[in-house]
């Protein structure tokens, strides 16, 4: 007999009981036409239908991460048209890579694929991103995800991913907007840019991933650490060491679905509506009620991203 084959599913719209308080999902990527494949492709789910879902279980807000230049137009459009939808909107730093023109394998041993828009250079990508988070003030609430990658490319793509990285710092500043940062096996050297450029008001480590010294620099500097499913990993205790020592008015959740779902769901597509596994397993690590986490997490959000 061959081996089970494993459930790529969506979990049940009911999987999770509803939040006692309203939360925010700070960093999701709802899916539009341009996406190609992915957790949960195989019978898609709508933006629309994600978006429900979440609400009727307390995660009534979501930031939807744009971060290929193919996925803005349509990322805008649904912030217009779903309730309670936002956008964070820039270059991701492996993209910036491609759009770089460098082609070089990096750490994971997968070649770089490049695709018809990756032809535009990045200098072009970057003054039309300023355009367009110009244009949109009134659906965007972030600069994001940007940073860098070490796991994904050598050493002419950390050039590349640097120097986007220093004008999404740029452009958030003259914005006055959070921003949302990618990091990847590079803790050391987001800090050291974020340092040496001056870090925006409002600075965001998406889906934080760091130790202990990530962790201090946060609480140092007064960045937010966007907590993630991983929290709720059993290998992940020097994640969860680290979370612990951040104090809470820094704290942020997420899902950054389609990927990295909570504990329980691991192997299945993850969306905002999952979120409350990774709220409750935050709220007993911390020992604070359900309730009351919700309520400063809601407050946190509203401070970093305003309300809408």
């Amino acid at each position: 007999m061959g081996s089970k084959k494993r459930d790529r599913s969506w979990p049940p719209a009911d999987a999770v009981a509803p939040l006692a308080v309203p939360v925010t999902d700070n960093h999701t990527h709802l899916p539009v036409a341009a996406d190609a494949g992915g957790p949960g492709s195989e019978a898609p789910l709508s933006a629309a239908e994600l978006v429900e879902r979440a609400a009727a279980v307390g995660v009534t807000r979501v930031v939807t991460s744009a971060c290929e230049t193919t996925t803005w137009q349509e990322s805008l459009a649904l912030a217009r048209e779903l309730a309670g939808v936002r956008v964070a909107l820039a270059v991701h730093p492996n993209e910036a890579v491609l759009h770089a023109g460098v082609r070089e394998t990096g750490p994971d041993g997968l070649e770089p694929r490049a695709q018809e828009h990756h032809s535009e250079p990045l200098e072009s990508v970057m003054a039309r991103l300023e355009e367009t988070l110009r244009a949109n003030a009134d659906v965007v609430v972030a600069v994001g995800e940007s940073g860098l990658d070490f796991f994904r490319t050598g050493e002419k793509g950390a050039a590349a991913q640097r120097e986007a990285f220093r004008a999404h710092i740029a452009l958030a500043k003259e914005l006055d907007l959070p921003l949302q940062i990618h990091d990847r096996d590079a803790h050391a050297a987001c800090v050291e840019v974020l340092k040496a450029d001056g870090a925006p008001e409002r600075t965001v480590f998406h889906c934080f991933s760091g130790g202990q010294q990530l962790a201090a620099a946060c609480t140092e500097h007064g960045w937010y650490a966007s907590i993630a499913g991983p929290l709720t990993y059993p290998a992940n205790d020097s994640l969860r060491e680290a979370v612990a020592a951040l104090p809470d008015a820094l704290l942020l959740v997420e899902t950054d679905a389609p990927y990295l779902p909570p504990k329980r769901w691991r192997g299945r597509p993850n969306a905002s509506y999952l979120l409350g596994d990774t709220v409750r397993f935050l709220a007993e690590q911390r020992s604070l009620g359900e309730e009351d986490l919700c309520h400063r997490l809601q407050a946190t959000t509203e401070a970093v991203y305003g309300s809408w």
